[in-house]
């Protein structure tokens, strides 16, 4: 999702025809899921901004991020999965979903310093992360620079640097979440008539971040594994086994018969394959 030809098409209002019956899960783009009901939800004044989060059940906290244009309503499978052994904590990036924005341009560090943020005004000194795509990234900005911060991190669909990204303009998958982020921003945000400009900055930042080196990347110490679709239209396989093998003991998982989106097209089977890094990868 992180692409000029994706903000272009989404400015142009381009939708895609769902996917037929027969196909592969990989090509489709189920219903976004809702989130269970909780009483602990709420905007939280962090960090200059108001950033909506849930917490669901009890135990050692699990944060889940979400990827970019998208909202926490997408974690709806994972959360019924993870809240029954976990503390299960969603949130919306700044200026996604529910939460606001201020005049600071977009950028992965300050993405998440909004997340150690709302750690702090939750009490919650360190977490597991769960994040896809951009949240993935993010989760890997913490680890960097806050490892204290991360008890261990499964990052789905994350890319190092722009040069990771696949070309995504022609998926009809991709195209279809275009039009339905469109639609969601329009119905969730505190500010639905400043979508252009929202998506002009995250475009902006797309364009130009992150850009890590293996150097970088070998700084990370706290568990990791990275974890991608075997048909993920938008993140380069080459890309993704860099990052698993640069960082230090890294993890490398390809979830098979999925893309960009495996946590809707086979919630069980990212849902089991999180509840197994949790559950079975030490933290440090």
């Amino acid at each position: 999702m992180r692409r000029r030809a994706l903000a272009l098409l989404l400015l142009a209002g381009m939708a895609a025809g769902t996917a037929r019956a027969n196909d592969p899960q990989w090509r489709s783009l189920p219903p976004t899921p809702t989130l269970p009901q909780t009483a602990q939800r709420g905007l939280a004044e962090v960090n200059g901004i108001k950033i909506w989060y849930a917490s669901f059940g009890a135990g050692e906290p699990v944060i889940l991020l979400h990827g970019g244009l998208a909202n926490a309503d997408y974690w709806g499978n994972q959360v019924r999965a993870l809240q029954q052994h976990y503390r299960v904590i969603v949130m919306d990036s700044r200026g996604h979903g529910r939460s606001a924005r201020d005049e600071r341009p977009y950028g992965y560090d300050l993405m998440a310093s909004d997340v150690t943020a709302l750690m702090d005004f939750l009490k919650i000194p360190k977490a597991a992360i769960v994040g896809w795509s951009d949240g993935a990234i993010i989760g890997l900005d913490i680890a960097m620079q806050h490892p204290e911060r991360v008890a261990k991190l499964f990052a789905f669909a994350a890319n190092s640097d722009p040069s990771g990204v696949a070309d995504i303009a022609n998926s009809p998958v991709f195209n279809a979440f275009i039009a339905r982020a469109e639609k969601e921003y329009a119905g969730l945000s505190p500010t639905p008539a400043q979508y252009k400009d929202f998506l002009a900055q995250i475009t902006k930042m797309w364009e130009t971040q992150p850009n890590w080196t293996a150097d970088d990347l070998k700084k990370i110490t706290v568990p990791v594994w990275i974890v991608d679709g075997d048909h993920d239209e938008a993140i380069k396989r080459g890309n993704t086994e860099f990052m698993a093998a640069s960082i230090p003991n890294a993890g490398l998982l390809l979830q098979p018969g999925v893309s960009h989106f495996s946590f809707i097209q086979d919630p069980d089977q990212f849902s089991s394959d999180v509840l197994h890094f949790l559950q079975h990868v030490p933290n440090h």
